[in-house]
């Protein structure tokens, strides 16, 4: 299965599919409103709104695998997003990202791209990962990586 096959849920609930992001750079991140690392809102819709035109989208996948840090449902993550950070990059329905239950996507970015000492499980909140325009994981982020750290891996991928 490629990339683009692959099936998501919008925030609002509505079916979508990665295939509406092809031929864009990626930076995929599970995302939380009660994390240390959620702040990083801020940075990721920062690089959003400074690239978009220039091919970059950022992904958000709210999860609650990690403290019980995402708690909400759609409708108040969502609202929370809006209102603390004007978040306007799109987002989708809270998934998992390990375990059984692993949504499909996570299943392909972790085996395209361990972590660290190889392992495949997401260890927190905010991992991040940067697809390329062809749909090929170039590099996984941990959560202390921030948006501001990475936007020099994201400027020679961009138009």
């Amino acid at each position: 299965m490629s990339l683009y096959d692959i099936a998501l849920t919008t925030i609002d609930g509505k079916p979508a599919s990665m295939a509406k992001y092809k031929d864009r750079v990626l930076l995929v991140v599970n995302v939380a409103s009660k994390c240390g690392y959620t702040p990083q809102y801020a940075g990721l819709e920062a690089l959003y709104r400074k690239y978009k035109r220039r091919g970059l989208t950022v992904l958000g996948f709210p999860c609650d695998q990690f403290g019980h840090q995402e708690p909400g449902d759609e409708d108040a993550i969502k609202a929370f997003c809006s209102l603390t950070y004007d978040v306007t990059f799109p987002m989708f329905a809270k998934i998992d990202v390990n375990g059984p239950g692993t949504h499909p996507l996570y299943r392909h970015l972790k085996a395209a791209r361990k972590g660290l000492l190889g392992t495949e499980a997401v260890k927190w909140n905010f991992t991040k990962f940067l697809v390329g325009r062809n749909g090929r994981v170039l590099r996984r982020y941990g959560p202390t990586d921030t948006p501001e750290a990475i936007e020099s891996d994201l400027i020679p991928l961009l138009t």
